[in-house]
């Protein structure tokens, strides 16, 4: 029996299918509160489709089910009357490309606002620049954010992505390889604001780079053909993995 106790989310039992393939099999996942956990494995492996069962994304796909628990402050998150809109707004989401809405810079991060029916002008004013600041963003487009936000660079645009997930004040950010279609500086930049947004949030990274995880986790997670291989601190994992298949992954042998 596998006990989680102080988490800010876990998943237990967590089985996942498409149709009559399964793609994920008993995964047994923690998050603590205010750290950084990145899941890490070759293509195809999971972590994906698992990232998405954090905020029921998966539930897009007809021919998606779920078996076990996802369970968010107590809450199993799978629970057919749970409010998934809700949910979302609890457990954000940035993609792997940046997706900025065809809007102005200021709509784009008051856009979650103004859906769940926010409409004091001053308020959303605050709110968005309050946001761009939390995303590293605001002194660069303080004195645009009438003009469109496609007009912006690709690691911009990412960041303006995190701005809005931010705005509707999520407790916990899950990021799909949030640096895998940027420049190395642009990388850098989004590096430095997960260090310092997990002060404030619980973040799951997917990242496809061993540099990366290494750089800004404080857990690992290690996925092989739909199975949780191994689990735990990223220093650890990372120099005294448990399982000869971590290794193997980590040392480059396979992936």
């Amino acid at each position: 029996m596998v006990e989680f106790i102080n988490m800010k989310m876990y998943a237990k039992g967590l089985d996942f299918y498409y149709g009559d393939f399964q793609a994920l099999e008993n995964i047994n996942l923690e998050f603590a509160q205010n750290q950084v956990t990145s899941l890490i494995g070759p293509s195809g492996c999971g972590k994906s489709t698992f990232l998405r069962c954090l905020n029921r994304m998966n539930d897009l796909i007809p021919v998606a089910r779920v078996e076990g628990e996802i369970v968010l402050d107590g809450t199993n998150i799978n629970d057919p009357k749970l409010d998934v809109v809700e949910l979302r707004r609890r457990v954000g989401m940035v993609f792997q490309k940046p997706n900025p809405f065809p809007k102005t810079i200021f709509e784009n991060v008051a856009y979650g606002l103004r859906v769940n029916g926010v409409k004091d002008a001053s308020y959303l004013a605050a709110k968005v620049e309050e946001s761009l600041k939390s995303a590293a963003l605001w002194d660069e487009v303080k004195d645009r954010l009438e003009t469109s936000a496609l007009g912006l660079s690709g690691g911009q645009q990412q960041r303006l992505c995190i701005a809005r997930a931010l705005a509707v004040e999520p407790e916990v950010l899950l990021m799909d390889e949030p640096a895998s279609a940027l420049d190395p500086i642009a990388t850098q930049k989004i590096e430095e604001l997960i260090f310092e947004l997990k002060k404030q949030y619980t973040i799951i990274i997917v990242t496809h780079s061993m540099q990366q995880a290494a750089r800004v986790s404080d857990n690992t997670a290690f996925f092989y053909m739909g199975k949780l291989v191994e689990h735990g601190e990223t220093e650890v994992l990372f120099t005294r993995p448990q399982q000869k298949q971590t290794e193997d992954y980590i040392t480059g042998r396979f992936g």
